[in-house]
């Protein structure tokens, strides 16, 4: 199995990929019963070597709900009646699942409104208070 790039950064070997075949369901007519088109592929990034370990710690929070009770992540793909695409589609899975589970928020840095919006909201609040007087009914 060849390497996957995630990132420029991280690269999962392909040694620690596990891959199977099964016969996939849904269409495909007398076909479907003789071609394991559906792939499963499988990774483990709680040993993986190529991850350090603050990564390791956060994909494996990030990932808690989709991975197995020993720490495998499997992804599955069906899409196609061809096992190669399959493949492919599943190693493209992989590596979505695995960038978008690494990308740290950056964090937000507190702001001082601008006075120019200090004065706006302050007549906008005034404005708003001599509408709402205006209201008032006078039994006279």
């Amino acid at each position: 199995m060849d390497d996957i790039v995630v990132t420029p950064r991280l690269v999962i070997p392909g040694e620690e990929l596990a891959i199977a075949f099964a016969r996939s369901g849904g269409p495909g007519g007398q076909n479907v019963n003789k071609v394991a088109s559906k792939v499963e592929l499988r990774w483990n990034p709680t040993t993986s070597a190529a991850l350090g370990p603050d990564d390791r710690a956060w994909l494996v929070e990030r990932l808690r709900s989709r991975l197995t009770s020993d720490g495998t992540l499997i992804v599955t793909s069906t899409a196609t009646r061809d096992q190669r695409k399959n493949r492919d589609d599943a190693t493209e899975k992989l590596a979505l699942i695995v960038r978008t589970a690494l990308h740290r928020p950056t964090p937000r840095r507190a702001t001082q409104p601008s006075r120019g919006a200090k004065r706006r909201r302050l007549v906008d609040k005034r404005h708003r208070a001599e509408v709402k007087r205006g209201r008032t009914h006078h039994d006279d």
